[in-house]
């Protein structure tokens, strides 16, 4: 049998039989192919790391204003300004990491118009996102504090675009240092006594792109510059320098880096990768609801690149980093689509939808799969932009698909990976074909093993008959995240269309496990 990773498939033709809600329990039954899946005992020392599941909240339409920082009048519950159903919602999915402030907004920012007191903050225009005013309501101070709130990784992105070596070093001092210097004396000033003792800093973002459209030769050079510049306070833990990595798949954007950066100088290479559901940046990006099944068949077939991208760039980070000390970060990735019609085209908000969910829990396998060298990854965005988790009207709030996948999907976090054996039937349409199954497994600490299993076909159900040499469990249980329809999704009004259940699919057979997953479906498993 063949590693997931392959991605091998058997040729399994699929009718027109329409979907799941429209098919008899029998039919689907008899329908469904059956895969054999064996769950490997893996290397006890290697886990997948929690901050796979990152989020992403950049100063982008409402992500901040209006998603995390309300009006003061708004009737929701508040800390000062900072929205608290949201953060409560954010807390139950256990976010790792936070990355702020962008983005490209992140390569004009300059922190210091974003500290000391609200009515003296100068105004800024977002030219990158809608051309609206920023008033800076919104800085360093709140950003941390929401990020104590939610017990999370902060995870600041420094303007090396317009921005200068100075800037940066300031804003690291300011947070990190415990001497008595005239920033420190600020930032004590402003209300914080003690460091901050930020640890993750990204050198830069996209700068092959907004953030400076820049050579890999040249911004190597400029990001060693940086980095020669960012230092290590003795009252914060040490500094993890993050190279602003490659788009998509340019491997020679990596390979330059790797080369030319000292791996001393670094500790993580990020790599940005969205799917388009008609994989054109030209024209439309497409519907974000009210697709068909060939629109959903390319949009999965997009978003599988991932793992051929991650494959690649982990292959030539292990040329130079074969004890793979350097943390690859894929800290941009989600659908983005067409904007919702009526909205700013700026602000870049889209619906939700079952097909989203199946993708980020798909990528979520991917990155599981690729653990050794994938240790930190970024949704884009948490709020109210692209594939988000939570979107915000006003009072009401909604819960999208997607964020169901990460309150599954937390399990893993920073458990032991285990490998999985299987080959999987093939989804066809329309002559093509892509993998209808993929998964992947962990241990948690109290020796519980989990395993995601998404069904990507969205008319054809699969029985699994899994094996799990080495692994001693009496019981399972599990939750489904499915609907009647791929394109179905949450609104303000029924906030529960699309929402988790009890999974009964699952059994004991001997010592295997057998499973019947249903059509269009994303799946965790729990074995104890």
């Amino acid at each position: 049998m063949l590693s997931i990773r392959s991605f091998s498939r058997l040729r399994w033709h699929v009718p027109h039989t329409g979907l799941l809600a429209a098919l008899s329990l029998t039919s689907l039954l008899a329908s469904a192919q059956t895969v054999q899946l064996t769950v490997q005992p893996g290397d006890p020392k290697l886990l997948i790391s929690k901050h796979i599941q990152g989020q992403f909240a950049e100063h982008l339409g409402r992500c901040i204003y209006d998603g995390i920082w309300v009006d003061e009048k708004l009737n929701v519950p508040k800390q000062g300004r900072i929205r608290m159903d949201v953060v409560r919602a954010l807390q139950k999915i256990h976010v790792p990491n936070l990355r702020w402030p962008g983005g490209c907004f992140a390569d004009t920012y300059h922190w210091h118009d974003g500290v000391g007191p609200t009515a003296q903050r100068p105004k800024m225009l977002n030219m990158w996102w809608g051309n609206n005013l920023e008033d800076n309501s919104f800085g360093t101070h709140e950003f941390l504090e929401l990020c104590q709130l939610l017990g999370t990784e902060p995870y600041l992105a420094a303007n090396v675009g317009s921005g200068t070596v100075q800037e940066m070093a300031g804003w690291m001092e300011y947070l990190n240092s415990n001497d008595d210097t005239p920033l420190v004396l600020e930032r004590r000033k402003n209300g914080h006594p003690e460091p901050y003792k930020v640890s993750w800093w990204g050198i830069g973002n996209e700068s092959w792109g907004c953030g400076g459209n820049m050579t890999a030769e040249y911004y190597t050079d400029v990001y060693k510059r940086y980095a020669t510049f960012a230092h290590n306070y003795p009252a914060s833990p040490p500094l993890k320098k993050i190279v602003s990595g490659a788009n998509g798949d340019d491997a020679n954007w990596t390979e330059t880096c790797m080369k030319r950066i000292p791996l001393n100088q670094m500790w993580g290479l990020t790599l940005h990768q969205y799917t388009l559901p008609t994989g054109s940046w030209s024209g439309s990006k497409g519907k974000a609801t009210g697709f068909g099944e060939q629109e959903y068949f390319n949009t999965l077939r997009n978003g599988l690149r991932m793992e051929a991208i991650v494959t690649k760039h982990a292959a030539i980070m292990d040329k130079y980093d074969k004890d793979k000390k350097v943390a690859l970060l894929v800290d941009e990735w989600g659908v983005w689509t067409d904007v919702e019609p009526g909205t700013n085209p700026g602000f870049l908000y889209q619906q939700n939808t079952l097909r989203d969910a199946l993708l980020a829990g798909t990528t979520l396998n991917i990155f599981n799969n690729h653990c050794d060298r994938v240790r930190g990854a970024n949704l884009a965005q948490a709020i109210n932009v692209l594939q988000a988790v939570i979107l915000t009207d006003k009072e009401r709030m909604l819960l999208t698909p997607t964020y169901h996948v990460f309150d599954l999907y937390q399990v893993h976090q920073d458990a032991q990976y285990l490998p999985l054996q299987f080959q999987s039937p093939d989804y066809v349409l329309n002559g093509e074909k892509i993998p209808a199954l993929n998964a992947s497994a962990s241990k948690d600490k109290n020796g519980a093993v989990h395993i995601s299993l998404v069904n990507l076909d969205p008319n054809k159900p699969l029985t699994l008959e899994t094996t799990l040499p080495g692994v001693s469990w009496k019981s399972v249980s599990g939750r489904i995240l499915t609907s009647a329809t791929v394109a179905d999704y949450n609104t303000f009004d029924k906030p529960t269309n699309v929402q988790l259940a009890d999974f009964k699919g699952a059994k004991k057979k001997g010592s295997n496990l057998a499973v019947t997953l249903p059509a269009k479906s994303v799946v965790v498993l729990e074995l104890k």
